[in-house]
């Protein structure tokens, strides 16, 4: 008799078991998803803006190609020269872009002629 017992008592509690970790699951997941969609803290970030040409601190422009073709062989010939250089889509348009220190290094090698 002891047996039944024990049984009937496991099978309440394995009867009771199932819906107490459903509500957990769904009360677990509303409090991340509240976390997650809480005003001004969204997880994704904000599309990147194009700043000026002056707004890229260690980097000065020095040229403003009007194709991409025109980019690319720039590019080209400045990282051939050894010279590190960015093409950056600025708010006046795509700039390539320099370290100061290769600045007049770049500027005389996009002056040559190709």
């Amino acid at each position: 008799m002891a047996g039944t017992w024990a049984a009937t008592v496991a099978g309440a509690y394995s009867y009771a078991f199932g819906p107490v970790v459903a509500f957990a699951a769904v009360g677990l997941l509303v409090l991340v998803l509240r976390w997650a969609s809480r005003r001004g803290g969204s997880l994704v970030p904000p599309p990147a803006r194009s700043g000026r040409p002056d707004e890229y601190g260690l980097l000065v422009s020095i040229a403003a190609p009007r194709t991409a073709t025109e980019a690319e062989a720039a590019i080209e010939r400045l990282e051939h020269a050894g010279v590190r250089v960015t093409l950056a889509s600025t708010s006046s348009g795509p700039r390539l872009l320099v370290f100061q220190d290769d600045e007049a290094r770049a500027r005389r090698l996009l002056r040559a002629d190709p």
